[in-house]
């Protein structure tokens, strides 16, 4: 089907394939976070590559390009050496109006629980490897952002970012998703909280919005989230649902009733879901999934 309908495309696993593979075989090793989008005939996905914690943690995002969306090819690749980074997280993937080229990085502070967003932009998607980063959503002491998703429409930029608070360092996994909006995409204002954990449910201890589909003035979400600090990094998926305000923003997101989406494999991680709509129509998703080895790949499949 086609995503451009009021409907949210999600996983079924059954028919999906590895995208990408991690740079180990171990929990902890990594390919996904992926932001798809379409531009001319061709499927561009950005995603993260991950060792583990004392190995190296996020040590890249990668652009890459296809024809089909599962055979790709790399065009541009960045290591957080660019950004003096600790770690990098989810990119997101964005071509302006005006033709340019936007990578937005999530970048871990060194020795801290501190999460900024920075910005790559050039005229071309390989140009993207020699640009100069610039922060866009700095956070601050008391809060980390990071993991943004973008939507541009006729009212201007919207975004979405995962936030984490910072007054304690064992709670610093909490996560609630802030909505933003811009006239640039480069100087944002936050406007309200979108989503939050529900107490008692598997999404208790944080939320992560991971793609939104806007249909007239309807907003559907995937989210990850987890119950608990155990579950952090095996997010599972679920979907969430808004309306555009008279001001032409969005409203708060109210989460779906249900189970959530997770891998087959323990401990069920099944996050960062993206979609495309390719050119001849179809609907495509890819997300980053545990695997029976306990790393984590990047899968695709037609929705």
């Amino acid at each position: 089907m086609s995503i451009t309908a009021a409907t949210l495309p999600l996983p079924r696993w059954e028919d999906s394939v590895v995208v990408v593979e991690p740079p180990g075989t171990e929990p902890g090793a990594w390919a996904g976070a992926p932001s798809s989008i379409v531009v001319g005939d061709e499927v561009y996905l950005a995603y993260r590559l991950r060792l583990p914690i004392g190995e190296g943690r996020g040590i890249a995002n990668v652009v890459a390009r296809s024809r089909d969306g599962i055979a790709f090819t790399v065009v541009a690749e960045v290591t957080k050496d660019v950004f003096g980074a600790e770690s990098l997280e989810r990119p997101a993937l964005v071509h302006t109006p005006d033709g340019r080229w936007r990578l937005y990085v999530s970048v871990a502070t060194p020795g801290t629980k501190h999460w900024r967003v920075d910005l790559l932009e050039a005229d071309t998607p390989a140009g993207l490897a020699a640009a100069t980063p610039r922060t866009v959503l700095a956070g601050d002491a008391a809060t980390g952002v990071k993991d943004p998703v973008l939507h541009h429409d006729e009212y201007g930029w919207h975004l979405w970012a995962s936030v984490h608070p910072l007054e304690s360092w064992d709670d610093a996994d909490r996560m609630t998703t802030e909505y933003y909006t811009s006239d640039d995409g480069v100087r944002w204002t936050w406007r309200a909280r979108a989503l939050a954990g529900r107490p008692g449910e598997w999404d208790a201890r944080g939320v992560r919005v991971s793609s939104v589909l806007v249909a007239g003035d309807t907003v559907l979400a995937g989210y990850d989230g987890r119950a608990t600090a155990g579950e952090n990094w095996e997010e599972r998926t679920g979907t969430a649902r808004g309306t555009r305000l008279a001001d032409g923003t969005f409203g708060p997101l109210t989460a779906a009733d249900g189970e959530p989406l997770g891998s087959p494999h323990a401990p069920g991680g099944l996050r960062y879901l993206s979609m495309v709509t390719m050119p001849d129509g179809r609907g495509r998703v890819y997300y980053e999934a545990t695997r029976p080895d306990g790393a984590h790949d990047l899968r695709t499949e037609g929705a």
